[in-house]
């Protein structure tokens, strides 16, 4: 019976040794790895606050995204367009520059941004100025909420995915949008002749 519990208590000793051997080269090169990327986040940022882990975590999401919509599209067994017409990539472009500057700079969506940003004042008719705030994840998510050229890269993703999967409101979307943006430029253009003329 002492021998059956001997070796027993050999064999688990065994087996934890080999475990602790497999995973401490494991453990090893996963800290070598973030020395690495640590120094190489240093070397690049300068001195300034560059949060590059939370750029990575914000492309790895769009990544994601874009690999769902892509699922989706074969899940519904929908074709990729041959090719696009000159109407709908100018409606899509109108409808991105606005959804762009809606999301990231107007007062409607301020308590979107609140989170990440900080006010600062406005920038011009009914736009906010707001400065990034926090570090890491939270700096870099900050930064793409008060870019409208990030924003805009996701947003026409969507748009594409939509043109495959819902075209006929995908298109309603984006001229509402684009009718939208119309509309600005107008009340800017009839503010200005306004000045003009007085």
């Amino acid at each position: 019976m002492s021998t059956d519990v001997s070796t027993a208590s050999e064999s688990g000793h065994q087996h934890a040794m080999a475990h602790r051997t497999t995973t401490e080269p494991r453990a090893k090169v996963i800290e070598t790895i973030a020395d690495a990327a640590e120094h190489q986040q240093r070397a690049y940022a300068h001195g300034e606050d560059r949060p590059l882990a939370g750029y990575l975590a914000i492309a790895a999401a769009y990544a994601a995204s874009t690999a769902a919509g892509v699922a989706l599209v074969r899940a519904r067994h929908r074709r990729l367009p041959r090719s696009i017409a000159v109407r709908d990539i100018t409606l899509i472009a109108l409808g991105t520059f606005q959804l762009a500057r809606v999301i990231t700079k107007k007062p409607i969506t301020s308590a979107l941004r609140a989170p990440f940003t900080r006010y600062e004042g406005t920038s011009g008719p009914a736009e906010l100025r707001e400065s990034v705030r926090g570090s890491g994840v939270r700096h870099a998510v900050g930064e793409l909420v008060t870019c409208p050229f990030c924003t805009a890269h996701w947003i026409a993703t969507a748009f594409g995915f939509g043109l495959i999967l819902a075209p006929d409101a995908t298109r309603l979307v984006a001229a509402m949008l684009a009718a939208e943006a119309g509309a600005d430029f107008l009340q800017f253009a009839y503010a200005r002749a306004q000045r003009l003329d007085s």
